[in-house]
C-alpha cells in the first residue's frame, strides 16, 4: 500500500499522540498512589505502544490486521480501594490523574475519527476504527475505576 504525503502526515500526527499516551501512562503509573491504577496505567500503556507499533507498521506500507471485538471497557471490573479509611489526599491526586487520562483519551479518539474517512483503503479504516474503539475502551475502564471509588 502507497500512502499520499498527506496520509503519511496524518499517520505520523496520530503517532505522535500515540507517543504521548505512552508516556502520560508511564508518567501516570509512577506517580499513582493505588496499586490498582498503577496497574490499570501499565496496562493501558502496552495498549498505546501496540498503537503506536500497528502505525508504524503502516508507514512501512503494511496495514496490520484487527481484532474487530473489542471488549476491554466492558469486561474491566476495578477493585474499590478508597473505601472505609483512607487518606483523602491520595484519592484526589488519583481522581486527577484519572480525569487528565480520560481527557486525553477523548481528544485521542476524535483525532482517529477526524482521520479515518481521509483514507480509501477499507483495511486502514477498520484499523482507524479498531484503535478508536480501544481508545474509548481505554476511557470506559478509567471511568469504572473512578465510579468504583466514588470519584465521579
Amino acid at each position: 500500500m502507497i500512502l499520499s504525503e498527506k496520509q503519511k502526515s496524518l499517520v505520523q500526527d496520530l503517532q505522535s499522540q500515540e507517543k504521548l499516551c505512552i508516556q502520560k501512562y508511564e508518567h501516570a503509573a509512577q506517580e499513582a498512589r493505588d496499586q490498582e491504577l498503577k496497574n490499570l496505567f501499565n496496562n493501558l500503556k502496552e495498549s498505546e505502544q501496540q498503537h503506536y507499533n500497528s502505525l508504524s507498521q503502516l508507514l512501512t506500507g503494511t496495514c496490520p490486521s484487527v481484532n474487530t471485538d473489542d471488549k476491554a471497557g466492558m469486561n474491566y471490573n476495578p477493585k474499590a480501594t478508597y473505601f472505609g479509611s483512607f487518606n483523602q489526599e491520595d484519592k484526589d491526586f488519583d481522581q486527577y490523574l484519572c480525569t487528565d487520562c480520560i481527557t486525553t483519551e477523548k481528544y485521542v479518539s476524535s483525532a482517529y475519527n477526524n482521520d479515518l474517512f481521509q483514507f480509501a483503503e477499507p483495511e486502514v479504516r477498520r484499523l482507524f476504527n479498531d484503535i478508536q474503539t480501544e481508545e474509548q475502551n481505554h476511557a470506559e475502564m478509567i471511568y469504572k475505576y473512578k465510579s468504583v471509588n466514588n470519584m465521579c
